[in-house]
């Protein structure tokens, strides 16, 4: 499994802002689609990440003030990224050796084609998991007898 395959069952569905976007907006973007991050954009690049742990960390820091500051001012400017070859072993190693990576941009050739979550990658382990654990219960449920 590799994460096109997430990508195929997850959808398409992406959302981004610019780093001059207000913080404000961000948050309200976040909550409105119930999701945890944004893919910063400038110019059809990938610029940055905005995860919901940067908005806290604003809001708490700068309580007056988070509302009216730019995303630039926040965001991760140098996010993971994987690309839809990535193997399922790879990102797994990744999120778990420290980096916590909790989103991770999909890029092909500079261009982005989709986000992938810690969510999407658990639950395609899951769901694998499932379906080898169906595949083995069927095939000892048909074991010969020995004779």
């Amino acid at each position: 499994m590799n994460v096109s395959d997430i990508l195929r069952i997850k959808g398409q569905g992406l959302f981004t802002v610019t780093p001059d976007d207000p913080l404000q907006h961000a948050a309200a973007v976040m909550a409105q689609n119930q999701i945890g991050s944004l893919v910063v954009v400038s110019h059809g690049a990938v610029v940055g990440l905005l995860t919901f742990r940067e908005l806290i960390k604003a809001l708490t820091e700068h309580p007056e003030q988070w509302a009216h500051m730019q995303v630039r001012t926040v965001m991760d400017d140098a996010p993971l990224t994987c690309t839809p070859q990535t193997s399922m072993d790879e990102i797994e190693r990744v999120i778990i050796s420290g980096n916590y990576a909790r989103y991770m941009p999909v890029m092909e050739k500079d261009q982005l084609v989709g986000l992938i979550s810690l969510y999407d990658v658990a639950k395609a382990v899951l769901e694998a998991k499932d379906f080898e654990n169906s595949l083995l219960k069927a095939y000892i449920k048909t074991w010969p007898e020995e004779g």
